[in-house]
């Protein structure tokens, strides 16, 4: 067997249950993604309403914001292959009812809502509990780098997915998106289920007690090395990451084009990303000086924004995914490095709250903006938000203790780890 080396940019795949998860993600995700992408476009052909979108946009996530917390607590507490296995199966019990109800055109605009509020409950659990499995599986001297391979997954996903959604918008219809991933998630299921049972949890079970939600964010309170990189995501999960709301209105209208337009607005960012999570497997760093160069993409966001034809928004849309993509994925390994073993479902969980349960706030504002003032307005209002968390996290950064400003997977030896019996098989 060859060593495991941290730093290289494949060695987490070398982690036979990592491996497993990989592969059952590779599949799920463009699912998802797909059904992201048709979900917006279904609310469009319903209203034809931008602001209508933000709004539905942020009741799905509205969950996340609000029992994001308690979702953590619960990963913190649970057996995580097993609590992951009944939120993916929810999530695909959710995306067939959709499809179901769209192909046989008996939807309408209260059955999304209803149902996004229940996707959203559902990602509130399901969340932190995947963030929170990967160190578990890989362990410290590999989490860099498996974050940065979780990334790939996610962004090739976010290249593939909407260009297969948008194909099949404009050919056989939106519905039938929502049933591709229903079925998508039988492959992480599987690999869930083929997933070792008697692997070590990251430090002692928690045990249920009072108190337990208020010690967890006494604890981000107290260490700047967590709750800063939380408010540098805020703000930019706020006003920065509602692409769901502005890159339809982008393709329907400053744009001209239809559902294959915006599939290849969120694919170039796709393209843009997988790149930008290979970097930072291979070379990225940790901590609150990594974090703080990689806030900064307002620059490409304005590109985005000004640039008038559509190859040139394409260019910087990639761009746009990459630079993002390194910030969610520096900022993911810092806290995970810095956040005790014990509290780590609650801290991830707040990271969702800050990017996902955001959603609730930017969704709607980014959608009147963009109904009213034009897409590209939204676009430079997230360029002002990232250029708002990079001045933060300089302000901040004195008051980061100096093992948090640059962190480095503990240094290990390259040596084979003693085999096991499933490594023998």
């Amino acid at each position: 067997m060859r060593p495991l080396c941290p730093g290289e940019t494949f060695a987490a795949l070398r982690v036979r249950d990592f491996r497993l998860y990989f592969a059952g993600q590779c599949v799920s995700l463009v699912g998802t993604w797909m059904q992201a992408v048709a979900q917006s476009w279904l609310v469009l052909e319903l209203t034809g309403s931008g602001t209508v979108l933000g709004l539905v946009v942020a009741v799905q996530f509205l969950p996340v914001l609000l029992l994001g917390p308690y979702g953590g607590l619960v990963a913190d507490r649970a057996d995580k292959r097993r609590l992951l296995m009944a939120t993916q199966t929810a999530l695909a019990a959710l995306a067939l009812i959709l499809g179901l109800l769209t192909v046989t055109h008996l939807v309408r605009l209260w059955m999304v809502v209803i149902l996004a509020i229940a996707l959203g409950t559902v990602n509130a659990i399901d969340n932190p509990a995947r963030q929170t499995l990967v160190p578990e599986v890989v362990g410290p001297d590999l989490l860099r780098d498996a974050v940065g391979l979780n990334s790939v997954t996610t962004n090739a996903a976010r290249a593939v997915g909407p260009a297969l959604a948008g194909i099949l918008i404009a050919s056989v219809g939106v519905g039938v998106c929502f049933l591709a991933n229903a079925a998508s998630f039988a492959a992480v299921l599987l690999a869930l289920g083929m997933m070792r049972t008697d692997r070590p949890r990251a430090g002692a079970p928690v045990e249920k007690g009072p108190g337990q939600l208020a010690a967890g964010l006494r604890y981000v309170r107290g260490t700047a090395g967590l709750w800063a990189p939380l408010a540098m995501m805020a703000l930019i999960g706020t006003l920065a990451y509602e692409f769901q709301v502005v890159l339809p209105v982008l393709a329907r209208t400053s744009a001209h084009g239809d559902a294959r337009t915006y599939g290849f607005m969120t694919s170039a960012m796709g393209l843009g990303a997988v790149v930008g999570g290979l970097a930072v497997a291979a070379f990225g760093r940790a901590g609150a000086v990594p974090l703080i160069r990689a806030a900064f993409f307002a620059a490409a966001l304005t590109a985005a924004a000004v640039i008038p034809w559509l190859p040139g928004v394409l260019a910087a849309l990639a761009v746009v995914g990459a630079a993002s993509t390194a910030f969610l994925a520096t900022g993911n390994t810092t806290l995970q490095l810095v956040a005790e073993p014990s509290l780590r479902g609650r801290v991830m969980a707040l990271w969702s709250v800050t990017f996902l349960g955001s959603t609730p706030v930017g969704g709607p504002v980014v959608g009147v903006v963009a109904q009213h003032l034009g897409p590209r307005a939204g676009l430079g209002l997230g360029a002002a938000a990232c250029l708002a968390a990079t001045v933060l996290g300089l302000a901040v950064l004195p008051r980061v203790a100096p093992e948090h400003r640059h962190l480095e997977p503990r240094p290990a030896p390259c040596h084979p780890p003693p085999p096991t019996e499933t490594d023998r098989t």
